[in-house]
């Protein structure tokens, strides 16, 4: 099936996406990501600064991943809104809460108000995510989205190295003092007041276009989004082990500071961008070779994580796991464009923001289960994760043989 990604329905003098547009879509798809990284290092001692509360064991990893069920639940609703009322406003108005809602834990002293101001960042980030992913593939072409995607992989590791630092040393001044990273979007929505533009927006009144009707009568793709979003949310709940769980897996090997926590994540986060550039020259090449590709990765380093005995072998595993996790998000997303006529871009993209972030909620249970069915400890969740994602990773190669060979790009 050939990809089902077109443009705008709209003819005549319309504005084009540059460079400018571009660097400010890669710098706003990273705010998501950094609610989430920017708390791994913290996770134990916002543990032990909450330990006395019940359930605590549970309730920071659900603080943590609190934005991931705001997303999955109202991502399809703000898709449905996008492609009714327009992107630019929904985006910009967005950027501006997040900022307020992201920095609100560091004037807050209660763990279940802290998770009650984490879902309100999610109702932003629902709002960013799908709109961010939606512009891209409005402003450019099959080709300039795997570009922008890739370039957004390659700039991603840049962006978390920094920030992950950077919440180590704030972690050891304040167990909330990570929150205030949050402000970060503050210039990014200034940016976006300039940068942003409505996609298809013509300069000068044009006519009903024959190809706007045509459009608007394109079926909704139910089954190409059923495939896309499952596979998305599996492969998102093996995605977020690590973040939200590798803190603690370090604590497991002795590395008990935060700030150290920060600097051994920050350099295995180097290897994201070889992921990206892996998601690069697979991008032209079947759908079911690059989810091969993550899911083999992700799987290696998350089980050899889960067997490591210290921290120096986990560094080494955790690089396998970073480079996987490169391919996972741009690989995915690619997938979904080019399943979404531009009438359907919004909703679609806004089921696969639900269906990734679902995973990123749902993830500490999976691990918590996982210990529940071994000895308890962290490493051992890990490895069961790992064999997961081995098991998809052979899911996906049956698949890819399986594949004729004049569909083989479009799996």
């Amino acid at each position: 099936m050939a990809d089902q990604a077109i443009a705008a329905p709209m003819g005549g003098d319309v504005r084009k996406a540059g460079l400018a547009q571009g660097i400010i879509l890669v710098i706003s798809g990273f705010l998501p990501i950094l609610a989430i990284v920017s708390l791994t290092p913290a996770v134990p001692t916002i543990l032990d600064h909450f330990r006395d509360v019940a359930n605590a064991s549970l309730l920071v990893p659900v603080l943590v991943s609190a934005p991931g069920l705001a997303i999955a639940i109202l991502a399809p609703f703000a898709g449905i809104l996008v492609d009714r009322f327009g992107r630019r406003p929904l985006l910009v108005w967005a950027t501006l809460l997040y900022a307020i809602a992201g920095s609100l834990p560091y004037f807050l002293d209660s763990l279940h108000a802290v998770i009650a101001s984490r879902l309100l960042l999610g109702v932003a980030e629902a709002a960013i995510l799908t709109i961010v992913n939606t512009l891209i593939a409005d402003y450019y072409d099959a080709a300039g989205r795997r570009k922008w995607l890739m370039i957004q992989g390659l700039a991603g590791p840049v962006m978390a190295t920094s920030v992950i630092a950077l919440a180590g040393v704030l972690t050891e001044l304040s167990w909330n003092g990570v929150f205030l990273i949050y402000l970060i979007a503050l210039p990014i929505f200034v940016g976006m007041q300039f940068m942003i533009f409505e996609p298809g927006k013509a300069t000068a009144p044009q006519p009903t276009q024959p190809l706007a009707e045509e459009e608007a009568s394109t079926p909704f793709p139910v089954r190409a989004v059923a495939l896309y979003g499952a596979v998305t949310l599996f492969a998102s709940t093996l995605y977020y082990v690590f973040i939200i769980q590798g803190g603690l897996a370090f604590r497991e090997v002795g590395v008990d500071s935060p700030a150290r926590v920060g600097a051994l994540i920050s350099m295995a986060s180097l290897a994201v961008p070889v992921g990206a550039l892996l998601f690069g020259y697979l991008g032209k090449r079947a759908t079911a070779l690059q989810i091969f590709g993550f899911f083999a990765l992700l799987g290696t380093g998350l089980a050899g994580i889960g067997l490591a005995p210290d921290h120096k072998w986990m560094l080494g595993l955790l690089l396998l796991q970073q480079m996987g996790a490169g391919m996972t998000v741009p690989t995915l997303i690619a997938w979904a464009q080019s399943k979404l006529p531009f009438a359907h871009r919004g909703r679609g993209m806004g089921i696969w923001a639900s269906c990734f972030f679902l995973g990123q909620f749902t993830s500490p249970f999976f691990v918590a289960g996982a210990k529940s069915l071994t000895d308890g400890r962290v490493q051992s969740a890990f490895l069961v994760m790992g064999i997961a994602a081995l098991i998809g990773a052979a899911v996906a190669l049956i698949a890819l043989f399986k594949a004729k060979p004049s569909t083989d790009k479009q799996y």
